[in-house]
């Protein structure tokens, strides 16, 4: 005798429901078979839940169900070739929608995370995609999301830590200096939008960490790494702390702080100046302590040593007068 399917409790058919609502919604048609393979039940379980499907609606200000309060389905279809078609949609169709520049915005977004090689080609991300241009209130801007060299070099070291083989490039530090580098590939990470990669290098027989936007003719040897993640010490942190480190002054809104991420140590003093705090950062050089002042403009000051003020005030002169040149 077959075994029979125990009836669904309340709190499943419900669950079942909010899942095969939004699926119906997403296709203009269905078939119920096709609509049971998807959710793994029986034809008739699909049966049941469309028509009650049809019974459900929320009422209106009467707070009795009014015509147009209520789901509705294409019957004909339904009865006579097996077939879902939703006619009438209420309650979710009331629900806040993205404007058109807002689902422009996200859709660039996940443009851009379908070009990262661990979610290429993935399949939600283009039925979300879908989802945010049908849903919005208006048809959103067409957006395109360009590849980069950039793009190609991450994905190229990815394939390099998948295969356990060094890499080699090209690396310009910070200094604007250039030299030949090749590494045990061993973490790649993010912090905002730049993207890093830690590994063993050979050069400097340590771990060294390489910003991805600073790399250059990368190629995959086939030399297979001597260093894993597990034989060294790879701090938490992204950049790690010297001796010969610069010790800077600084103030700044005290949200602010998380937006200097690592050059802020937690052991570093925090004293309030009026609504700003001071703290110190720091930095293997000036260089480094340009860019990251640049990056928050009216937000970070730069107190002492001197000889960090006339650096970033030298820095800023000079793009300010670039800016001009170009007008």
């Amino acid at each position: 005798m077959a075994n029979k399917i125990p009836p669904l409790r309340a709190q499943d058919k419900l669950v079942f429901l909010l899942a095969l609502v939004p699926y119906l919604m997403d296709r203009d048609r269905v078939s119920v078979a096709e609509a049971a393979q998807h959710f793994g039940v029986p034809e008739q379980q699909i049966r049941d839940a469309v028509r009650l499907i049809a019974v459900s609606g929320i009422p209106g200000e009467t707070a009795t169900y009014q015509a147009g309060d209520l789901f509705d389905i294409a019957w004909d279809d339904f009865e006579d070739n097996n077939q879902i078609v939703l006619t009438h949609l209420v309650a979710i169709d009331d629900s806040p929608r993205f404007s058109a520049r807002e689902a422009s915005a996200l859709i660039a977004g996940l443009q851009y995370l379908s070009s990262l090689p661990e979610h290429a080609d993935r399949e939600a991300i283009a039925t979300l995609t879908s989802k945010l241009s049908r849903g919005a209130s208006a048809a959103p801007t067409a957006v395109a999301v360009e590849s980069s060299a950039l793009d190609e070099t991450l994905a190229l070291i990815r394939e390099s830590v998948a295969a356990g083989t060094q890499i080699e490039f090209d690396y310009r530090n910070s200094r604007g200096e250039s030299e030949r580098r090749r590494i045990d590939p061993l973490r790649v990470e993010s912090v905002d939008a730049d993207w890093y990669v830690r590994g063993w290098c050979h050069s400097r027989e340590d771990v060294r960490t390489f910003r991805l936007d600073r790399i250059s003719k990368p190629a995959i040897t086939s030399e297979a790494i001597t260093h894993t993640a597990g034989d060294v010490n790879l701090p938490e942190t992204l950049f790690d702390t010297s001796d010969k480190d610069i010790e800077v002054s600084i103030e700044l809104a005290p949200s602010a702080i998380g937006l200097l991420g690592d050059y802020v140590a937690d052991d570093a003093p925090r004293v309030a100046s009026g609504d700003r705090v001071r703290t110190t950062v720091r930095v293997p050089h000036f260089h480094g302590l340009k860019r990251l002042i640049s990056g928050l403009p009216g937000v970070v000051t730069v107190v002492s040593p001197p000889e960090a003020r006339e650096a970033v005030a030298r820095w800023a002169q000079a793009g300010a007068e670039q800016y001009a040149e170009e007008q």
